[in-house]
């Protein structure tokens, strides 16, 4: 049984394997040169192995193709599929032109929150007969609580209904298991969350835990789960425990970090600003052979936004972009919205302006705009050397959570009114040199579209503000339909599982 520390990286174990999804591919699995699951769990070694296995889940970020931030970004007004085709990755360009349906839909983004919630399951039901350190393993059953609630609220979101379990199905249930009321899962996130707040640390060591759930990250996912439900005046109190201040340091040590372009460096893990952040190592070797399967451990978006075919002449001054596949190519909404704020620069890269100058070449692919990602661009000097496929290597962490999108989160559930979410729009504003603007609902939202550019975040604000059968009618969006995904087709084939309405 291997482990690591929490900061080189999420690594799935062996004894993971065992930790059934709700999805046939893993409940038939036969182990073979692993532990058994009656006969694993003996002791602290092998239950912190087992924690470890609950937070890989957290990879879906950006790891593999299938990621979640490539995707949703692919959904919104801000962000294209690009590609090197119109059918290159089903699943992507389907959301991003709303064709999605139940044999498009990857079902990964249904199977590996699953086996979060499996693997939290199992960990949960095992812990209490281990012999280890009471506190510890109070601490231990926290962690898998609230990230099992976090596994539910993604399903939850993308879904809708979805089948509901906290101890793990068998075979013979898989087959009978049925979706529940979302209210009925949003009791449960609720219950789980609210549970592991006080047996979690306030702070860790980021140097050996960094990646690992704190007091005010639980406090952060909460805050938000209440949010997207529309219970505002709860979540108030929790983001004002996480944010303190607004500008100022807040009581578990985080603050907004002075340059908005240091939240993008590759070696800036961990920083102030981050409440909760995604690991990446370039040190896995991943390859083309474990690529997606929860093995691998490189940033798969970094590649993946990078321009195709880019290079320089001798003697130019642009940046050593590394060659991507050109996935989520900036829209010119985007551009617009951006020009003159002094975020641009650190969030798109002018490729087309640098090929037109002659400063860099590129090889225009499928929805090019000639803006690309850069938050997320992958660079020369960030390319692994340390074994496997060197693109599939990169090591940048992604935020799941950090203080500038709570601070805005908080002025919203505040209603966009009085002084205290001035002051926290005021905040956000201030690091990037802008002037304060009276604060209101709409200033919010426009400021976490430009604050929060390419992080995953646009289309899940405007499904849940009402905006997004307006603003992504031209790219298809139908009211009734779209603020879900269909069920992938193979949960349904043979189950009770229903397929969303809509879909049908």
């Amino acid at each position: 049984m291997k482990t690591r520390n929490f900061n080189r990286g999420f690594v799935s174990v062996a004894a993971a394997l065992m930790l059934m999804a709700c999805s046939k591919e893993f409940i038939e699995v036969t182990p073979t040169g692993t532990y058994e699951e009656e006969n694993y769990y003996q002791n602290q070694t092998q239950a912190y192995s087992a924690l470890i296995s609950v937070y890989d889940i957290l990879k879906k970020q950006a790891g593999g193709f299938e990621n979640t931030v490539a995707m949703l970004n692919a959904g919104s007004d801000d962000f294209y599929a690009g590609g090197g085709s119109s059918t290159d990755g089903a699943g992507i360009q389907g959301f991003s032109n709303y064709q999605i349906n139940p044999s498009t839909l990857p079902i990964s983004f249904w199977s590996d929150y699953y086996q979060g919630i499996s693997r939290a399951n199992v960990l949960l039901v095992k812990l209490p007969s281990i012999p280890m350190d009471e506190a510890l393993k109070a601490q231990y059953a926290a962690e898998a609580k609230a990230l099992r609630a976090y596994y539910y609220f993604q399903l939850v979101t993308m879904f809708g209904e979805v089948p509901f379990f906290t101890t793990n199905i068998s075979k013979e249930e898989y087959y009978t298991v049925v979706k529940s009321d979302p209210a009925v899962i949003y009791a449960q996130i609720e219950q789980d969350l609210a549970e592991a707040i006080d047996l979690v640390p306030a702070t860790i060591n980021v140097a050996t835990e960094g990646g690992r759930l704190t007091k005010g990250a639980v406090q952060a996912i909460l805050g938000k789960v209440f949010l997207y439900q529309g219970k505002n005046a709860q979540a108030v109190p929790l983001f004002a425990e996480v944010n303190g201040t607004p500008g100022q340091t807040n009581q578990y040590g985080n603050k907004l970090l002075t340059d908005f372009s240091d939240l993008w460096s590759i070696r800036n893990k961990f920083n102030t600003e981050s409440i909760l952040e995604a690991s990446y190592t370039n040190l896995s070797n991943s390859n083309w052979g474990n690529w997606g399967s929860g093995a691998d451990e490189g940033n798969s978006l970094n590649l993946m936004v990078g321009p195709r075919g880019f290079s320089r002449p001798e003697g130019s001054t642009a940046p050593e972009y590394y060659s991507g596949w050109a996935f989520n190519p900036v829209t010119l909404d985007l551009v617009e919205a951006m020009t003159g704020d002094p975020r641009f620069d650190a969030t798109i890269a002018n490729i087309g302006g640098l090929a037109a100058s002659g400063s860099a070449s590129y090889t225009p692919a499928y929805q090019d705009t000639g803006y690309f990602l850069k938050k997320f661009m992958p660079k020369q000097t960030d390319v692994s050397t340390n074994g496997g496929i060197p693109e599939l290597n990169f090591r940048q962490n992604m935020y799941v959570i950090r203080l500038a999108d709570t601070y805005l989160m908080e002025a919203e559930a505040l209603g966009g009114t009085g002084a205290r979410a001035q002051a926290l729009l005021d905040a956000v504003r201030a690091r990037v040199g802008l002037a304060s603007v009276p604060v209101s609902l709409d200033a919010i939202y426009r400021e976490r579209r430009l604050e929060l550019a390419g992080e995953g975040h646009r289309w899940l604000d405007l499904v849940r503000t009402g905006r997004a059968a307006s603003v992504l009618a031209p790219r298809g969006f139908v009211a009734g339909k779209h603020e879900h995904w269909p069920v992938p087709i193979r949960e349904t084939e043979n189950t009770l599982i229903t397929q969303n309405p809509a879909y049908n």
